[in-house]
């Protein structure tokens, strides 16, 4: 294909053309028709040759290709403080549980409430030592699978702010509220007529030694009922999953959603709590995370005008 003297119009719309050297047809075409197009003209870029009819070729410059995901960076000072906070949560929930142990209503005077749940279920003491095996199974899952994920520290870092963020919400609704104990079979460790710090102390140390679990024997203090740990952890699982992994995994997502729908209803049966309490658990957990993942997305909450702010949450979200 030859370039006669007629075609004054170039080939393309952005900018340099030149027909290369060596045949008696061979034209220079050096001819922008906008601004667009000679601002194109300085760069230097990779160029496409298109072959012509009688060998001629037409040389094109191409912008170079640019990065569109942003570099994130792995700020793994930040995780820790997160962890920590999560574990300063985690503590003041349990130093919660350990003063309204003694503070629960008597059994022997006060039978539970009346919950629908109860009135259609029977009760099944096995069912609690399931439940706990699936939050076991699912966490040490869901760590496995952070862990190959390629921000995996920023993951992490979400996941403990908010697990923080939910241990401080359920400490203060556990310490204003106590309700009756929701089972008549599981065992109560017998109360003290004087709380004393050191005794709080011993049982908190307790409880960590179980973390907080009832399938090893440790958590044998009842009172933490508003609202459900268990069902806070199951819903946690289930929406990291399905957050941080590709839509192709559809059939892992219905295998944890399956996983922690199977647990909170182990939670039920076993009356490890009212159904009010698995609730407002799954009410606050899906909340707290569905918010913060939006504002954290938000680049304008990243500003330094945000991280400057002392309001919890807003720091919660500078740290993302």
């Amino acid at each position: 294909m030859s370039v006669s003297e007629d075609e004054n119009q170039p080939l393309l719309t952005n900018g340099k053309y030149q027909v290369s050297k060596g045949t008696p047809n061979s034209k220079n075409i050096n001819e922008p028709t906008s601004s667009f197009e000679q601002g194109m003209n300085h760069r230097e870029n990779s160029c496409l040759i298109l072959p012509c009819e009688n060998q001629d070729a037409v040389k094109i410059n191409l912008p170079s290709p640019e990065r569109e995901e942003a570099r994130l960076p792995s700020e793994i000072c930040k995780t820790v403080i997160a962890f920590w906070f999560m574990f300063f949560n985690l503590v003041l929930n349990l130093t919660c549980l350990a003063i309204v142990h003694d503070r629960v209503p008597d059994r022997s005077k006060y039978p539970p409430l009346p919950d629908i749940f109860f009135g259609v279920f029977s009760s099944a003491d096995w069912a609690l030592d399931v439940s706990e095996i699936i939050i076991i199974t699912s966490v040490w899952s869901s760590l496995l699978i952070i862990f190959f994920h390629r921000h995996r520290f920023i993951v992490l870092r979400r996941i403990f702010l908010i697990m923080g963020l939910l241990y401080f919400f359920r400490s203060i609704t556990m310490f204003v509220t106590q309700v009756p104990v929701a089972s008549i079979t599981y065992y109560c460790s017998p109360k003290k007529n004087n709380t004393t710090p050191i005794l709080i102390v011993k049982r908190v140390l307790h409880l960590l030694s179980g973390f907080g679990l009832s399938i090893n024997g440790q958590h044998t203090f009842c009172g933490d009922y508003i609202y459900s740990g268990h069902t806070v952890i199951l819903t946690m699982t289930y929406l990291v999953i399905n957050e941080y992994t590709p839509r192709r995994c559809w059939i892992l997502h219905w295998a944890f959603w399956c996983a922690s729908v199977t647990g909170i209803f182990m939670v039920l049966l076993s009356r490890g709590h009212y159904t009010v309490d698995v609730v407002l658990a799954y009410f606050v957990t899906s909340r707290v995370f569905w918010i913060y993942h939006t504002l954290a997305n938000n680049h304008f909450l990243k500003k330094s005008y945000w991280c400057s702010t002392k309001v919890l949450l807003r720091y919660s979200f500078c740290l993302s």
